[in-house]
């Protein structure tokens, strides 16, 4: 019996005692896993003649999650956040495949395989345990109370038994044990997708903004939003960074045709959780808010706009996530990359044809967006041989290995191909003499050895540092919206910003006004007031903290 509980118990305890010593969490979780390992043995006692193979298929899939788990840990030093549980089951197999590639070495496999070979030996050990019917049935009663009496008892002592919250406290029981964060994450992220289908399948459910007002009337105009991925302002020359990765942009800027937002920030470093907040009412103290009211896409369609959804983001043949349900409501949706693989064939200058045809199409005011992959990981895979200017080591941290100083490298290499991007679609723009504007920010940033000691890459929410978060805003204006919205934008450019409210300001600068705007917390409104810039796991609230505690 011993050592069939170890067995079992081997999966949760693990993770819960990497992170008990690591100190990111505490001793609840492993004593809970203790109580909850003991359903495992439920089958094994009742069929004690298929103890073996009952063992090796639970095995498996406990096995499988904890291996998860761990991988996480190591990588990061802490537990999933829901936002990252979100992130993965929004990723495609070419993006997870892309990201295990990044991350993965010699110690990480070093340490899985001997996490393994553990559990195999363990298994090895088990022999049937034969107990008369009764005493099964007994041991059996007694597992189940140990594991799920507790919440089953606070429930009823408040004298009414809720279903409700009595599954909340059964949740927060088992959550430390294998496999039932994953199981319990999978579950709320489809629920929420199953949400947002119903809003889109009926769209009386999410009522109009009230009292909406457009301040341009029925002149004829084209406003366009682009959203770039995973680019860091401070890697950008156009913000100070030694190495000139935005040529481009800067001519832009010193042409007086660009206005640069030197304060913004990001909410997330996430991408999925970005876009629930910049294009929605919700931000990091109100999450959900996505969930019941207008996103800015159905704002503009409620406005008079025709809608256009232009993506070189992996849609994996347009499958629905929730990062999908964002485009849907479009009038003209272009899925650009099917690819099952995030190969370098699909660069993002492939949103150049469907942006001109956006721009010559003749309904008189267009909202078009336009989501790029940007400096998205591997970034040797964002750009084409052509745009690989930085090779050597001036400006690179000293100390990097090869690996990681060719990863430095590719970073700067992309964020050039996104100036060359970037700056033709604003160039478009301005060839097109259309009437309105080009508001241009990266949905994150990333970390790419810039912070002291200068050996970390990519995001952590938990673990977080300012490149992950520092993002560029620029904003591009034709010379026919100047002349009848004049607005003096280099006052501005310092404001501390985050996009989480970028609705606001979007609604702002087109003239939109309705019961639900906020106008201090537009970033070119004069009633502006500067707020906590909030990062952080917005599913935790007591993880939240203000970007400007960050160290520099």
């Amino acid at each position: 019996m011993v050592w069939l509980f170890l067995f079992f118990w081997y999966f949760s305890a693990l993770p819960q005692v990497c992170l008990l010593i690591s100190g990111a969490a505490g001793f609840e979780g492993l004593r809970n896993t203790v109580f909850l390992s003991l359903v495992w043995l439920i089958p094994v006692l009742l069929l004690p003649r298929w103890t073996r193979p009952i063992s090796a298929l639970l095995g498996l899939m406990l096995w499988g999650a904890a291996l998860v788990e761990l991988g996480y840990f190591f990588l990061y030093g802490q537990t999933f956040s829901q936002t990252a549980l979100f992130v993965m089951f929004e990723s495609n197999p070419a993006e997870s495949g892309e990201y295990f590639g990044q991350y993965f070495n010699f110690w990480l496999a070093l340490g899985l395989l001997a996490y393994s070979g553990v559990a195999f030996l363990l298994w090895r050990r088990l022999r049937p345990v034969h107990l008369p019917r009764p005493h099964a049935l007994a041991a059996v009663t007694l597992a189940l109370l140990a594991s799920l009496g507790d919440p089953l008892a606070k429930t009823l002592e408040a004298d009414d038994l809720n279903v409700a919250r009595l599954e909340s406290k059964i949740q927060a029981r088992i959550k430390p044990a294998v496999p039932w964060k994953l199981l319990l994450g999978y579950r709320q992220y489809h629920q929420q997708l199953n949400r947002l289908q119903n809003n889109l399948q009926e769209p009386a459910a999410l009522p109009p903004l009230a009292h909406l007002k457009d301040a341009n009337g029925d002149t004829p105009r084209t406003l366009v939003l682009v959203i770039g991925e995973s680019t860091a302002r401070p890697r950008m020359s156009l913000y100070g960074y030694a190495r000139k990765t935005t040529p481009r942009l800067e001519v832009l800027r010193d042409s007086g045709k660009l206005a640069v937002f030197n304060q913004v920030v990001a909410p997330s470093p996430y991408t999925l959780k970005v876009m629930q907040q910049a294009l929605t009412f919700a931000d990091p103290q109100h999450p959900d808010r996505f969930l019941s009211e207008p996103s800015l896409m159905r704002l503009m369609k409620q406005a008079g706009y025709k809608t256009f959804w232009i993506t070189n983001q992996q849609t994996m043949t347009r499958r629905n996530t929730l990062f999908t349900t964002f485009s849907q409501p479009a009038d003209a949706v272009y899925y650009l990359n099917d690819n099952p693989s995030q190969n370098t064939n699909h660069y993002d200058e492939v949103v150049f044809a469907p942006f001109a045809e956006g721009l010559r199409d003749a309904a008189p005011k267009k909202f078009i967006v336009i989501h790029l992959l940007g400096a998205h990981s591997h970034y040797h895979n964002r750009y084409p041989a052509a745009h690989e200017k930085f090779t050597g080591r001036q400006n690179v941290p000293v100390g990097l290995s090869n690996e990681q100083f060719y990863l430095y490298n590719s970073y700067d290499n992309a964020i050039l191909y996104n100036d060359f991007i970037v700056s033709r679609l604003m160039d478009m723009f301005l060839e097109n003499d259309a009437n309105g504007f080009l508001l241009y920010f990266s949905d994150h940033g990333e970390e790419v050895f810039d912070t002291p000691q200068h050996q970390r890459v990519g995001r952590d929410e938990r673990a977080p540092t300012r490149n992950m978060y520092t993002i560029p805003f620029l904003l591009l204006t034709s010379p026919e919206w100047q002349k009848t919205h004049p607005l003096d934008l280099s006052a501005l450019a310092d404001r501390k910003y985050s996009s989480a409210h970028l609705i606001h300001t979007w609604s702002d600068l087109a003239g939109l006004s309705y019961d639900q705007f906020q106008p201090e917390l537009s970033l070119v409104n004069p009633a502006f007031r500067e707020i906590p810039r909030w990062i952080g796991d917005s599913d935790d609230q007591k993880s939240l903290r203000d970007f400007d505690a960050l160290p520099h």
